[in-house]
């Protein structure tokens, strides 16, 4: 048996995605840009795809800009913005435990003489919203905060955030990292007073290599690539429309089967969790519980064995897992977000992430919890007292 529980990773590209993709690169493949009938058909799915999204959110479709992906939309959003309005301020924050896509990205902005605060978080995973109320300044130009943490699940009240930071500044600038979120829970970006969201298409069972941000239209923002000006003259580039046309058809129906996707995920959530907190001794879970987790994320500490050679003896068994984010697993460096809870490096090294997705089953679920109670037994046979 295959059980893919690496879900926050990435997803399995649904078959109405592909169906989608192949008629637009067999039959629509004219270059949306150009003026002949083949450029208007697929200008058409673009524009199709723009509708889509922008109804999803709620939002203006002029509002609506396609990116290669998650990690093009934060770099796009933050450095955009903060170019933008360099004369207003030069203040932006972020979280502590911002994907690094985010995080790396402020590091850039400081290079160019902007001011980053980075903002703590409880030791269950919660941003501490007192000091962000106080980190606040007349020069803060930006704050930007992941929405469904990447490694522990944990959901940032972004509705309340939002409230907090036009109360301080008005002219503040807010962004919201829904990578891991859009398609799993309601957003408004409107209502919630959020004025860039980032999407990633991989991340929801559309294609890799797609991405979309929403930017209010009263944002100013500063393209990152230059040449013919397309989408509004803010991302330049021959639009990607296989895998746009892709995302959208992923996007309507995640949000066409949200909630039962939502009690799918959490029963299959609270199956693997129960069954080895019950079944295997000495392990624990990272983070908040409850309504302010994720559904689709459970991570899981196991004394005594690291997480990396469990991954691998999982592997074995063909259950995929990881050991955190896929964008830092290669890096030596342990994870940013279970440092942000203060968890030691050895608690740090003993934890995995378990992530789901709408094509897991119970009895992926079943086989999975049998395995470790076969495998951690015997890897703490050889751990050294």
């Amino acid at each position: 048996m295959n059980v893919y529980l690496d879900n926050a990773a990435t997803t399995k590209v649904m078959k109405e995605v592909t169906n989608k993709m192949c008629v637009v690169l067999e039959e629509h493949y004219g270059n949306p840009s150009s003026l002949h009938f083949k450029g208007i058909e697929a200008e058409k799915e673009i524009t199709e795809a723009r509708n889509m999204i922008a109804s999803l959110l709620k939002v203006e479709k002029k509002e609506i800009i396609f990116t290669s992906g998650g990690t093009e939309s934060n770099n796009l959003a933050i450095l955009g913005i903060a170019r933008a309005y360099n004369r207003s301020g030069k203040h932006i924050i972020i979280s502590c435990f911002e994907h690094p896509s985010v995080g790396r990205t402020a590091k850039q902005l400081e290079e160019e003489g902007f001011e980053v605060t980075t903002i703590p978080v409880h030791p269950d995973g919660r941003i501490n919203l007192e000091a962000l109320e106080g980190a606040i300044r007349p020069d803060t130009v930006l704050v930007s905060i992941m929405h469904v943490n990447n490694e522990i699940g944990v959901i940032s009240p972004v509705e309340k955030i939002g409230q907090i930071i036009k109360e301080r500044n008005q002219h503040t600038i807010f962004h919201v990292d829904a990578v891991q979120s859009f398609g799993k829970i309601w957003i408004q970006p409107k209502k919630w007073k959020i004025d860039c969201l980032s999407i990633s298409g991989h991340k929801l069972h559309a294609s890799k290599g797609v991405g979309a941000l929403y930017i209010s239209q009263k944002v100013k923002i500063k393209p990152l690539m230059f040449g013919g000006a397309h989408q509004m003259g803010i991302r330049s580039g021959t639009e990607n429309t296989a895998g746009i046309a892709g995302l959208s058809v992923a996007a309507e129906y995640m949000y066409n089967h949200i909630d039962n996707h939502s009690k799918q995920l959490y029963d299959l959530k609270m199956q693997l969790r129960e069954g080895i907190l019950n079944n295997i001794e000495r392990t624990f879970v990272n983070g908040i519980e409850g309504d302010d987790s994720a559904h689709h994320i459970l991570n899981i500490r196991f004394e005594d064995v690291k997480g990396e050679v469990l991954l691998h003896a999982l592997e074995s068994k063909g259950i995929y897992i990881s050991t955190g984010s896929a964008c830092s697993s290669n890096k030596p460096e342990p994870s940013a977000t279970l440092l942000s809870l203060e968890y030691t490096k050895t608690e740090i090294d003993n934890s995995v992430r378990f992530s789901f997705s709408m094509y897991n089953t119970k009895e992926e679920v079943d086989y999975c919890i049998e395995k470790l109670m076969e495998i951690v037994p015997a890897l703490r046979k050889f751990v050294r007292k």
